[in-house]
């Protein structure tokens, strides 16, 4: 059984109860002073303990989606993200391929011409060798026959690090929340690809072309764009493709659109960071190349490099965020050119979690529909 298994959670629920029953059972035969006592009252109270805080984590990560399994839990994923894969580049296959189809949630089964699909893929960068797997959210009217000569616009969504790329369908409910906005005419059918920044797991690479590691970078401004593109009816001229993401995944997502803004029309960071951070989880990102690091640091970019033609979308909360602060300061560096647009989604309250980010899911997925073009 699986770390995100419900199963799992539940027999971890049910041994803490039990430990519970059987502790509050025995106590009376455990309240002697000799050493067997006094070891059972500490086994059983550390037992009981150790299953409350283990289902608490359980549910934790059911509900924000921090590790995929048991392997990622521990450090222990060996999933190679860097491949040179012969047959997935060379093949007809093309450099996308679909795994499995799903209804999209809350569609009740109905047919994709009425709710929609998704569509488990993998992915293989044509550049950069790079394979990760994605969900693909296909609207309804991708299959409808009135509009099979219509291309859509894009948008790639990511999550932070680690995260799940199912945590995006699952928790924070993108394709049936693009669904229901498309349907109450409040944005334009979209294609959404859905996938983590951590695309050579277990190792965070900010989006960063590593030296001598990963080309992140240019795999989320090149491979992937192009891969879609292959396989799906994606408008292939600028202005058709947007990126949202949270966390690392917002910092990712602002950083592609500022410096890709021939593939990224617009840019959404939740909750995000404006420089990439160098910790256990990154490594040496940057491998004494003194530009790339300044190219990482979104301040050094807005002091030092040309206005991109794109445009930026940052949220916070005044109380329960530490990137307020800082989100008001780069809100008004962007403001002070006049290429860059830049607007903001400030909660009253909030925190750096699925519940925050799910409140402004929907006005993020109005705002980047409406500065998306759809040839």
């Amino acid at each position: 059984m699986g770390l995100t298994s419900n199963k799992v959670l539940w027999l971890a629920i049910a041994f803490a109860v039990l430990l519970f029953v059987g502790t509050v059972w025995l106590w009376p035969r455990l309240a002697r002073r000799h050493w067997r006592a006094v070891s059972g009252r500490v086994c059983l109270l550390l037992g009981t303990q150790l299953a409350l805080f283990a289902s608490l984590g359980l549910a934790a990560n059911q509900a924000f989606g921090f590790y995929a399994s048991w392997a990622d839990l521990f450090g222990q994923e060996k999933d190679q993200g860097v491949v040179v894969n012969h047959t997935a580049l060379g093949g007809s296959g093309g450099p996308l391929q679909v795994i499995d189809t799903a209804h999209v949630r809350g569609a009740g089964g109905a047919p994709p011409q009425s709710g929609g699909q998704i569509q488990k893929v993998d992915i293989v960068g044509r550049r950069t060798h790079i394979a990760t797997p994605a969900y693909v959210y296909l609207p309804p009217e991708y299959f409808q026959p009135r509009y099979r000569t219509r291309t859509f616009p894009a948008t790639v969504v990511l999550t932070g690090y680690p995260g799940t790329a199912r945590a995006l369908v699952d928790k924070l409910r993108y394709p049936s929340t693009a669904e229901t906005l498309a349907k109450n005419g409040r944005m334009q059918p979209m294609i959404l690809v859905m996938m983590r920044p951590t695309v050579a797991p277990p190792r965070d690479t900010e989006c960063v072309d590593i030296p001598g590691g990963p080309q992140t970078e240019t795999f989320f401004a090149k491979d992937l764009p192009d891969a879609v593109i292959a396989h799906y009816r994606v408008g292939r001229k600028p202005g058709g493709w947007g990126i949202i993401g949270d966390s690392t995944g917002g910092y990712c997502a602002l950083k592609l659109a500022m410096h890709h803004p021939g593939s990224y029309a617009a840019g959404a960071g939740l909750s995000p960071y404006y420089k990439a951070p160098l910790d256990p989880t990154t490594g040496d990102l940057f491998r004494g190349d003194r530009n790339l690091r300044d190219r990482a640091d979104l301040w050094w970019c807005l002091k030092h490099l040309p206005a991109p033609d794109t445009s930026l979308l940052v949220t916070s909360s005044r109380i329960g965020e530490s990137n307020y602060k800082d989100t008001l300061k780069f809100i008004e560096r962007v403001q002070a050119n006049r290429l860059t647009r830049i607007s903001s989604i400030i909660l009253d309250s909030g925190g750096h979690n699925f519940n925050t980010w799910r409140r402004e899911i929907p006005a993020t997925l109005q705002w980047i529909s409406g500065r998306l073009s759809d040839r």
